[in-house]
């Protein structure tokens, strides 16, 4: 059972290039010293939801940074929205943590799209490690035709209720009956609030057509390790493996864990190797 995490120190923040404001935390090791690794959650996610993992990351050594994506948590928002602003976002994040220097993006899900986004757009990352970004390959469950769209469309319109239960039926896949038994929940409200940036993971995985960017992939001149889980099934397993296949420097690896996710220490470990192979 998922429980709203809480906050046990208030966030650090700084500023977007469109003036936003980004909150995020860090994690450093008892040396405070170590390589930058900003984690990047998936749809709904908020910086609070990364804690055990970037705490994991600076028992190994790691600055473990996470924040919130903008329109979430504490920081703000600012229209239009375009993907370009979310690489700014992580840019300003970078620069923040360790100015003139670069990072490890570690993007979950969609988040992970974000993180592949970011840098085939040259953002300061020495490597990247995307887990499970859900792309729709051949045999993957079809999505409606107008996914983000119709995202756009809810929100606008003010219907936050009617974009989350949108996005549980149509990209998480989970039946009527289930999604109403979650909205019974205390939960609900908690995930609603969000739901105006489900379209922004929508555009991160390439609006309506969410089918794999080889040529953003392509793009990517750093190393590139992809991750999933045993756990997984294999609509979630492949994609990770097909973006590892069409980066210059990647690979594949799974990890033992459940559905669409595994243990922060395990995931944590993996990255520490990860981080500390990369050259220079």
């Amino acid at each position: 059972m998922y429980e709203i995490p809480v906050a046990s120190r208030p966030p650090q923040t700084t500023k977007s290039a469109d003036g936003t404001t980004i909150a995020f935390d860090v994690y450093a090791p008892e040396s405070a010293e170590g390589p930058v690794v900003v984690v990047i959650g998936g749809a709904t996610a908020q910086r609070l939801d990364g804690t055990g993992l970037a705490q994991a990351l600076a028992a190994e050594g790691c600055l473990g940074v996470v924040y919130d994506r903008r329109g979430r948590g504490d920081s703000t928002d600012t229209a239009p929205y375009a993907v370009q602003r979310e690489v700014e976002d992580i840019e300003a994040v970078i620069e923040a943590v360790r100015p003139g220097g670069r990072a490890v993006l570690a993007g979950f899900s969609s988040g992970a799209a974000l993180a592949l986004q970011a840098a085939a757009a040259g953002a300061p990352v020495s490597g990247v490690a995307p887990f499970e970004p859900p792309y729709r390959l051949a045999d993957s469950p079809p999505l409606p035709a107008d996914y983000t769209t119709t995202l756009e469309r809810l929100t606008a319109a003010g219907d936050n209720d009617g974009a989350f239960e949108y996005f549980q039926l149509k990209a998480v896949g989970l039946p009527q009956e289930t999604v109403e038994e979650f909205r019974a929940s205390p939960m609900w409200a908690h995930f609603t609030a969000v739901a105006p940036t489900l379209a922004y993971d929508g555009h991160c995985l390439g609006g309506d057509d969410h089918s794999l960017p080889t040529d953003l992939i392509g793009r990517i001149d750093v190393p590139l390790l992809a991750l999933a889980s045993t756990g997984s099934p294999p609509f979630l397993r492949k994609p990770a493996a097909a973006v590892a296949e069409a980066a210059a420097q990647g690979s594949f690896e799974l990890l033992e864990g459940e559905f669409h996710t595994a243990p922060d220490a395990t995931i944590a470990a993996r990255l520490a190797t990860f981080v500390t192979g990369l050259p220079g």
